[in-house]
């Protein structure tokens, strides 16, 4: 008799897996770096505010533990109220102005209408290049009564002009410097979502006969809700952070801008004038507190405007 062997079909080589201890440690040395610097720069010195927040200095025993006593004077400071007070009429006012030529600027780029968009869309940008200290400083320089280029160009056409520096107009003036430097980035974020957009909106809008502004009503401007909502949050913590134009303008303007003219300026000159950490930290605790309240309220409303 003759025997029959048959063969068993090759089988496929496997590959060879890491074990999943190893992916994981993988994942968490790319993410490392970025964790030891976000722990060293932001949640150590965040931890020790709060820490600082809670002792009081005395002349005689030095440091000692007082519990909430810093945050019970600080939400009963004048001072404090006032800054804040300017810090949401600020907000209030500048922030729609620089969202709406920000937008503005963003849907006449994506129009496709505008001649030499590349350059306008650089030159609109190219402010936000530039520190704020130094835009402070040139803007400031123009600002000035006396010799200040606004001033000189009114003289020369017989125009009178008012005090850029004055307590009416200061707040205008850095108003003006802070949307001088960021209509540009919103206009980047809100044109990056509108780029976004899927082209068969546009055609499907084409087909029904719709026009340039029924187009940016029913698809750009719903399309643009994330993007609007992320630019006003952002400019939330801007507004209540508002510290180097106001900074750099007090050398100018010293009997206008205070020392408490903004909630950041008042915890700065509390540490490093007054040498009261604590309760400086306190103040500062307590404005990003604020500052976290007011962004969850404009995430809600925005939400709420969706549905």
């Amino acid at each position: 008799m003759t025997s029959v062997t048959t063969s068993a079909p090759p089988r496929k080589a496997r590959r060879a897996k890491a074990p999943p201890e190893r992916r994981e440690w993988t994942g968490l040395a790319f993410v490392l770096p970025f964790l030891a610097v976000f722990a060293f720069a932001i949640v150590a010195p965040l931890f020790y505010a709060v820490y600082l927040s809670f002792f009081q200095d005395r002349l005689v025993g030095g440091s000692f533990f007082a519990g909430f006593a810093n945050y019970a004077q600080a939400l009963t400071d004048p001072l404090l109220h006032v800054g804040l007070g300017r810090v949401l009429l600020f907000f209030a006012v500048q922030v729609p102005i620089m969202l709406g030529l920000g937008l503005f600027a963003a849907l006449a780029i994506d129009s496709g209408r505008l001649r030499a968009k590349g350059a306008f869309r650089i030159t609109l940008f190219l402010p936000y290049a530039v520190p704020s200290v130094v835009a402070a400083l040139m803007w400031g320089y123009m600002y000035g009564n006396e010799f200040g280029l606004i001033r000189q160009i009114g003289d020369a056409i017989g125009l009178a002009t008012p005090d850029l520096l004055s307590a009416s107009w200061v707040l205008v003036a850095i108003g003006n410097i802070v949307t001088w430097s960021f209509v540009g980035y919103n206009m980047l974020i809100l044109y990056s979502s509108l780029r976004s957009i899927p082209t068969e909106l546009y055609e499907a809008a084409e087909i029904d006969g719709a026009g340039a502004i029924r187009t940016a009503f029913s698809i750009k401007l719903p399309a643009l809700r994330p993007a609007l909502l992320l630019t006003t949050i952002f400019s939330v913590i801007g507004s209540f952070q508002l510290f180097n134009e106001p900074n750099v303008l007090r050398a100018l303007a010293p009997t206008t801008i205070s020392s408490y003219f903004t909630p950041n300026m008042y915890a700065y000159n509390l540490a490093f004038n007054g040498q009261q950490y604590n309760y400086s930290a306190a103040v500062a605790i307590i404005v990003g507190a604020v500052t976290v309240v007011v962004a969850a309220l404009a995430q809600r409303l925005s939400r709420a405007g969706e549905k």
